[in-house]
Formats: structure tokens, sequence, C-alpha cells
């Protein structure tokens, strides 16, 4: 019980915190209110999935939506059918999948691969990072091809982890964001549309990647412990 308490104060102190950070940004660096939506709906996601809530995937669901029109607006075609065509979908299936796992204290239970799953899973992304990298290069508006292709397989696996409650997701995530605030800082160069709030987010979600993959180690060791049972006091954002 004690533990499970720290725990449940720990998760509202990092989500009180990536909301003061992100409004703060929002406040300096939205140039709408539009802007400021998709930066703080970004956020609360991440950190609501970090700690475990499926509720996350009803705020990512508006998110991939403002994202998508940011990216088309700045030739990251990539981007937008990921988030039209994937996010969206996977975003109501994962909902249902972590709401047939949710446990007691309202967060879903956390689980970890094996080496040769992890190892196949690598492979996996390699070889279509390379696939979908010269597909996008066909296309002559589309910018840096195959950062928007990296960006994409690893969205892609990283969702399918998260879905079915994989700590490795965040391993994945983790690279991402560095990839992808390198991308956004090209586009911010090249003048783009919120590049400059864009990197600020991005920033934002490896922070919460690295927070995620350590919360959820404690996951998958307390469910090894057998203590997934456990019930704790409920906090704001509980899952719906």
């Amino acid at each position: 019980m004690l533990w499970s308490s720290r725990i449940d104060r720990l998760d509202r102190l990092w989500l009180a915190f990536l909301l003061v950070i992100g409004g703060i940004v929002s406040a300096y660096l939205a140039t709408s209110l539009f802007d400021a939506t998709v930066l703080l709906s970004g956020i609360l996601c991440v950190g609501l999935i970090a700690i475990g809530r499926r509720a996350g995937y009803l705020i990512g669901l508006y998110n991939s939506l403002s994202y998508s029109v940011l990216a088309y607006n700045n030739g990251l075609y990539g981007e937008v059918y990921l988030n039209l065509l994937f996010f969206v979908p996977t975003g109501v299936i994962g909902y249902v999948l972590w709401y047939r796992h949710t446990q007691q204290d309202k967060t879903v239970e956390m689980r970890e691969l094996t080496g040769r799953q992890w190892w196949a899973i690598a492979s996996l992304c390699l070889v279509c990072t390379v696939g979908l990298g010269f597909l996008l290069g066909l296309n002559p508006r589309q910018n840096t091809p195959f950062i928007d292709a990296t960006t994409n397989v690893l969205s892609i696996v990283a969702t399918f982890l998260m879905m079915w409650r994989y700590k490795e997701q965040w391993l994945l995530y983790i690279l991402l964001n560095i990839i992808t605030i390198g991308m956004w800082f090209l586009r911010f160069r090249a003048g783009g549309a919120a590049g400059d709030l864009m990197i600020f987010m991005w920033l934002l979600f490896l922070l919460n990647a690295l927070f995620g993959y350590w919360r959820w180690h404690l996951g998958t060791r307390r469910s090894s412990l057998g203590t997934s049972g456990v019930s704790i006091k409920e906090g704001k954002c509980d899952g719906v």
C-alpha cells in the first residue's frame, strides 16, 4: 500500500509538471489557440500513457487530427498519413485493449519483451525504414523522406508495443523523439509553420519517454512480484 501511494503521488506530480511546462511554452510560442491545443493535448496524452492510464488514448485522438494539420502545412506527408490512417484507428483499438487489462488502481498491467523478440523488432524497423524512405522519396514535394520514414516506422512499431503493454515501447519513443526533434529543427530553419513550438513539444515528449521507461520498469517489476491487484487512491486523471 505504501509503495502504491508513493507511485500515485509521483504520477500526479509528473502530469502537473508536464502541463505547467506545456502551458508556459504555449503562452510564449503558440501563434494561435489551435497551435496551443496541439501542444497541450500531445503532452497530456503521452503523460497519461506514461503512467499507464487509458484516458491518454482518448486525448490522443484529438492530438492525431490536429498534429496532422500542422504536418501537412510543413510538407511532412508521411506524418499526415501516419496520424490519419494509423493513429486514429489504433487509438480506438488501444483504448479497448487497455480497458481489458486495467487494474484496480486504474493503471494498465505492464509487461516486457524477451531478448529474441527485441532483436526481431529492431530488424523489422530497419528494413521497413529503408523501404518507406524510397517510397516517400517518389513524391517531389516530400521533405526529408528518410527521416520522415524513420519516424513513421518507429511510431507504428512503438504504438503496437504500447497497445500490447510492453515497456520497450519507450526505448523506441526515445529514439523517435530525438529524430523528430531534428526533423522539426530543419523545418524551423526553413521557416516552417509552428516549427519552434513543435521542437519544444517533442523535447517534452523525449523527457516523458525517459520517465515512461522508468515508470513502466517499476510497473513490470510490480507485476512480477504479484502485487498488481493492490488498490490505490484514484487520482484526477483516472481512466474513464
